[in-house]
């Protein structure tokens, strides 16, 4: 039998890149897909531009509307409408190369049921042309649980659009998390991680995807209370996750990398947040991370009064 795909798409304000994203997935040379947009109550013209985008191609893109409750909120709608053997997110800002699916599908044909497909994914801004693939570290077959040692130790990731997801592999770790906001997907992807037969990666190199990056309204750029607080439950759950699945002295390392990254990423806001990150890496044993990476002249100060009096500096002046 020949599996079915959905193509989830959901979109907020995204009405300058939704057209080409969805000429991306249209695109694909896997042809037995549906293609589902949930616009999230979006302010500008994204649901007029998917609207008349699925106008233009009859019978191929649904598009639903929501009142805005947040990307994770979005993918679950598209979730209950699916009705893929496989599914395929894909932000609204991102891009498939036009043999992404069907390479992935026919790896996964040789693997064991509820394998996931990967694949190569570079950051691009405007031109994906211009696309730099540089986080070749997660460019391999993993199991779950040293997928995300690795994430934790290292910060590699992969994001939505590189996965395919059987549908049964979904269906065992449950929903996306609705609380979150910022890395809604790291936690998401961890349970999926979790509960599959592993990660297969596609070498295949018609098989990529395009994290389109740098864009100032985006959820990844989000620094505020609100985003901070979501990165910090989602470690926590992440952290919790992992050791259930596997109690051991590497766990227990990654899982404290994973807290340091985030006071790293913070400091010194919110402050009882980086008290009790601190707290909880102590209790792990203690982070292996070095001093967070800094520009030139950040980095030279550090190296006089220390990593968190820079910090200090900046939120100060932040506030100013």
């Amino acid at each position: 039998m020949t599996p079915r795909i959905s193509i989830l798409i959901p979109a907020y304000n995204a009405a300058p890149w939704v057209s080409a994203t969805l000429d991306s997935a249209l695109a694909q040379t896997y042809s037995h897909h549906e293609i589902i947009v949930v616009d999230d109550g979006s302010r500008d013209d994204t649901l007029a531009v998917a609207r008349a985008h699925a106008a233009r191609h009859p019978g191929r893109i649904r598009v639903e509307t929501q009142t805005n409750a947040g990307a994770s909120a979005a993918r679950n709608h598209g979730l209950r409408l699916a009705r893929g053997d496989h599914l395929q997110f894909l932000d609204a800002d991102d891009l498939l190369s036009p043999d992404k699916i069907a390479a992935q599908v026919a790896l996964l044909r040789g693997r064991p049921a509820g394998t996931l497909a990967t694949c190569a994914w570079g950051r691009f801004h405007d031109d994906p042309a211009a696309a730099r693939f540089v986080d070749d570290a997660v460019f391999r077959d993993f199991s779950a649980v040293d997928f995300l040692v690795l994430a934790g130790d290292t910060g590699a990731m992969l994001h939505p659009s590189c996965w395919l997801v059987p549908r049964a592999v979904a269906e065992r770790a449950g929903p996306w998390d609705e609380s979150l906001s910022l890395n809604d997907d790291g936690e998401y992807f961890a349970r999926i991680m979790l509960a599959s037969a592993g990660l297969a990666f596609c070498a295949d190199p018609a098989a990529r995807s395009y994290y389109r990056s740098g864009l100032g309204g985006s959820l990844s750029q989000q620094r505020g209370e609100k985003a901070r607080r979501s990165q910090f439950r989602s470690i926590e759950l992440i952290a919790a996750h992992l050791q259930a699945a596997e109690a051991s002295p590497r766990t227990r390392r990654a899982a404290a990398n994973y807290y340091q990254r985030f006071v790293h990423d913070f400091f010194p806001y919110p402050a009882d947040l980086i008290r009790e990150a601190e707290i909880r890496i102590a209790a792990l044993g203690g982070s292996t991370l070095p001093a967070p990476l800094m520009g030139p002249r950040s980095a030279a100060l550090a190296r006089l009064i220390g990593w968190r009096n820079v910090g200090r500096l900046k939120h100060w002046f932040a506030r100013q």
